[in-house]
């Protein structure tokens, strides 16, 4: 090192003083002292400038930083932060980017104003698993239906959210703040909701009441209702939570965004709230999956209309027509067919296969049942 560190200021001030006599020349004294020609000449120039207290060492930190976000752009990133406090760096960059009022800092720079203010905890910077995104190619094509857990309200009764969101768009066509999870509930708030958008092509959902009672049962009140409308059911395979990805990841948004941030008097103001939420989702909130898009920039409403009354099924001429009893059961060539309750007072349609004494039964086209005549239990 060029100075002795026990000794810096000491040996500063014999230099600049041995400098000032001039005994021997700059240059050979630099090279007693071990230091460049430039360091010398530093240091004479602050003694002259500043006396002996220019001789001591300074801060290395820039008197100013060019990089360094203005007030103005920090006001506005926590700001937004304010009115959103789930939304990270990403998502504010795209919001401030579309009002163009400030300067567009980078989303880490965002990140670090956010932990600078407080406003963000380090769960919130770690990064999650990277996974493949599957979407149908269209809009209404799969609508994907789910119930997210209840809370209580402050009435000291439950809500139970019906949420149900659009695969291609992730378009939130329904948020419905619903007091039980009973399949005539589900079946008046779906209605509200095929009345505003149309019908989607197929609708995937749970495995559970009131989607579907178990593996020999699947079918239940509300997905014979369906599929009288011409809606294909699909259930998620058991234990696989993950293939209702996207509204597995909505409830989770909405638990974030909407629920743990809030307390409601009871269903009447839940509702405003996720009413009033929905379009912040729909229209204003970037959406990571959509490349900070929102998801109103891809959806638009089925032209497939909710009829007032579901339509008649059509039946081919070769068709064996049968209505089920009360129990949901049915004769055929001397058998005593079960369908399941789902299925009481129904018609249905028996079809024989190629297959010796095999039948298959229908019921609004999709078949719901099959049975070997030949088993004595069937």
């Amino acid at each position: 090192m060029p100075w002795k560190a026990s000794t810096v200021m000491e040996e500063r001030k014999r230099f600049v003083q041995e400098a000032k006599i001039g005994i021997i020349s700059f240059k050979s004294l630099c090279q007693r002292y071990r230091i460049s020609r430039a360091t010398g000449y530093k240091w004479r120039k602050r003694e002259r400038e500043e006396g002996e207290q220019g001789l001591g060492d300074r801060s290395r930190a820039p008197r100013n930083s060019p990089a360094q976000s203005s007030p103005e752009v920090e006001a506005e990133v926590l700001r937004i932060r304010n009115e959103h406090p789930a939304w990270g760096g990403r998502k504010i960059r795209k919001i401030l980017e579309r009002e163009g009022k400030v300067h567009i800092p980078a989303a880490s720079t965002i990140t670090a104003i956010l932990k600078r203010n407080g406003k963000i905890e380090l769960a919130e910077s770690k990064k999650r698993e990277a996974f493949i995104r599957f979407e149908h190619e269209r809009p209404n094509d799969l609508w994907q239906m789910d119930f997210k857990g209840s809370f209580r309200l402050l009435d000291e009764t439950y809500c139970h959210p019906l949420t149900v969101v659009d695969d291609h768009s992730r378009y939130l066509v329904g948020l419905k703040a619903c007091s039980n999870e009973e399949g005539l509930t589900v079946q008046k708030q779906l209605s509200r909701i095929f009345e505003q958008y149309g019908l989607p092509q197929r609708i995937l959902m749970d495995n559970g009441a009131p989607w579907g009672d178990d593996k020999d049962s699947p079918f239940t009140f509300l997905t014979t209702w369906l599929m009288q409308l011409g809606i294909g059911v699909a259930h998620c395979r058991a234990y696989h939570p993950q293939t209702n990805g996207k509204n597995e990841r909505f409830n989770r948004t909405l638990l974030e965004e909407v629920i743990m941030r809030n307390g409601f008097a009871d269903l009447r103001e839940a509702q405003d709230a996720f009413d009033q939420w929905s379009t912040v989702y729909n229209t204003y909130r970037p959406h990571q999956a959509l490349d900070f898009e929102v998801p109103a920039s891809r959806y638009e409403p089925s032209k497939q209309a909710f009829p007032t009354t579901p339509p008649p099924p059509e039946y081919d001429v070769l068709d064996i027509v049968r209505k089920t009893d009360s129990l949901g059961v049915m004769f055929f060539d001397g058998h005593k067919l079960r369908l399941g309750k789902a299925f009481r007072k129904k018609e249905v349609v028996i079809r024989p296969s190629k297959a010796e004494g095999i039948v298959n039964v229908y019921y609004y086209g999709k078949q719901i049942a099959h049975f070997d005549l030949r088993d004595k239990d069937c």
